[in-house]
């Protein structure tokens, strides 16, 4: 299965630039050779939002941008996972969804473990869940989210077979992320398909790409630079079964998550994080 990185750099709250930009690259998507998913980086849409802008830049899941790329996807004929910042009643999330080749919505994920910058701005998620797609059993993570381990578990104990992450990470952090994909791949036993952000941004931040592909050995398969590109990555997905072959580390694992599971109305499952649940903030 074919998929493309849109690694892209973004304007932080100017939703016309960012989603005009998406549009375009939808376009480019090469679906005649293949190709079936394009994705985006963390909060694509918005860019970050701050605690002064954040009522002005948060849409609701039906609010105009992401319809429009909902349009686009469904015009192309090709899925698309791209992120925003949400707006459900009086609070907000930093949110990604993977919409499919017709324009629904197949899977909702609101960023569970926030960043500084996150803190104040977004209600942290409480759930992850996974949807069937293309064949595929497919979760979606968010940037920090990554750098604990119990986070891809929880989407491989829901049967992932990959991971999405949009990402945001500035230097001086770039290849911690790398680092932390290829061992979330590994450990579970699943591709990753990780989109992080390139350019520059508010506050001086720099967004260092380095965006990648990793099967589930934890190899890295295709990965980009620092600069903006729509990389072509293939899925081989034979190699799923070979990691699997002699061992699955699922099954072996004796520290439970401690997350409640719970059976979603389209058939779909979820774990959901225990109240009260620590504070993240």
């Amino acid at each position: 299965m074919q998929a493309e990185l849109a690694q892209l750099a973004l304007v932080d709250g100017d939703i016309e630039h960012n989603t005009h930009k998406v549009i375009e690259t939808i376009g480019h998507a090469d679906v005649a050779g293949g190709t079936k998913l394009v994705v985006f980086p963390e909060a694509t849409l918005s860019g970050f939002p701050t605690r002064d802008n954040i009522a002005d830049v948060a849409q609701s899941m039906d609010g105009p941008a992401l319809t429009t790329v909902r349009d686009a996807a469904r015009r192309t004929g090709v899925s698309v996972a791209v992120g925003l910042a949400e707006r459900e009643g009086a609070r907000f999330y930093n949110t990604t969804v993977l919409i499919d080749d017709k324009g629904e919505i197949a899977l909702r994920y609101r960023k569970t473990h926030l960043w500084a910058s996150d803190v104040g701005v977004f209600t942290p998620g409480d759930r992850f869940e996974t949807c069937r797609w293309n064949g595929l059993t497919v979760g979606l993570l968010i940037c920090y989210d990554i750098e604990f381990p119990e986070t891809a578990r929880a989407i491989a104990a829901l049967d992932a077979d990959l991971v999405i992450v949009t990402n945001g990470n500035m230097d001086p952090f770039g290849p911690v992320h790398r680092r932390a994909i290829m061992a979330r791949a590994m450990e579970n036993q699943m591709f990753a398909l990780m989109v992080n952000r390139c350019g520059s941004g508010d506050d001086n931040l720099t967004f260092p790409g380095e965006s990648a592909l990793v099967d589930p050995f934890g190899e890295v398969v295709t990965a980009a630079g620092s600069e903006e590109t729509q990389l072509s990555a293939h899925i081989d997905l034979k190699w799923l079964e070979a990691s699997r072959e002699h061992y699955r580390y699922l099954n072996d694992a004796r520290v439970p998550l401690g997350l409640t599971p719970v059976d979603n109305a389209n058939g779909s499952r979820a774990l959901v994080i225990d109240e009260p649940r620590r504070r993240i903030d």
